[in-house]
């Protein structure tokens, strides 16, 4: 039977963000401001390497906890931006999360034009799985195209079209009705380039007017009002875990049902 490896040293602020606390931002700030210790002694540097297993951090003088799990899912409506702060003001999708008082980043982003389905959580590794291409976890996504598309134009988008950081991957593109003027089709992608289908559209000489993400993996929006959030099952956990399973890169494991989740009831 082979020993476990030794789990690698991680810098403080990393250390405190993989927690669960605070991004590594506010990791960096409270550390500069004399709230974390290191086997009893105050540490002011953010890049201090911690070894996880063996050094007692202590956080305003409590030991550092690992918290619970906790995995949402938000209905995003236009007009909000997912990063934690905006230096413009816009409002952030963390407007919206009231009552949640965990620290819980994006899974992957959506632009400010951009509604649907936006995860939430604690667990970084989780989220590096459901984000990572390697692990073509399927993103589908409804567009009202500007233009009415052809047949020609929607195999492009099947077969992959060259953008300016390369070609994608193959999607799988239906057309779901055509208006007068306009296509609406629903594509599902496996990577997360920045603003991927926008600029698949465009490089078919079409562009998006309406671009709303209703599925990753098996999860759906299931009914959530737009601007609502509520907590992922065990379940659902479990299936976007199974998603993300692939040979490559570090194992996820799966969760024991509700052991380290705070799910709905």
């Amino acid at each position: 039977m082979k020993a476990a490896k030794p789990t690698p040293p991680k810098t403080l602020d990393r250390v405190i963000s993989k927690m669960g606390l605070g991004s590594r931002t506010e990791a960096r700030a409270w550390i500069a401001g004399n709230r974390v210790k290191v086997n009893g002694k105050v540490i002011q540097n953010p890049d201090f390497w911690v070894n996880p297993e063996r050094d007692k951090v202590e956080f305003d003088n409590r030991p550092l906890e690992k918290k619970k799990f906790r995995y949402l899912l938000l209905n995003k409506p236009t007009g909000y931006i997912t990063t934690y702060k905006d230096p413009e003001g816009r409002p952030t999708v963390y407007d919206l999360l009231t009552g949640v008082t965990d620290f819980l980043s994006t899974v992957g982003r959506l632009d400010l034009d951009t509604s649907g389905l936006l995860i939430l959580t604690n667990d970084t590794q989780f989220g590096e799985r459901l984000t990572n291409p390697d692990y073509h976890v399927p993103k589908t996504y409804l567009v009202k195209a500007a233009t009415l598309l052809t047949d020609e134009q929607l195999q492009r988008l099947r077969t992959g079209v060259t953008l300016d950081d390369g070609p994608t991957r193959p999607a799988e593109v239906t057309r779901v009705r055509d208006a007068a003027t306009k296509s609406f089709i629903e594509i599902t992608v496996t990577e997360g380039r920045n603003r991927q289908v926008r600029r698949m559209l465009e490089a078919v000489d079409s562009f998006v007017l309406k671009l709303v993400r209703v599925r990753i993996g098996g999860l759906e929006i299931d009914g959530l009002p737009l601007g609502k959030w509520r907590n992922l099952s065990p379940a659902e956990v479990q299936d976007l875990v199974a998603a993300s399973r692939s040979t490559k890169g570090p194992k996820l494991k799966a969760l024991p049902p509700g052991a380290t989740i705070e799910a709905e009831e």
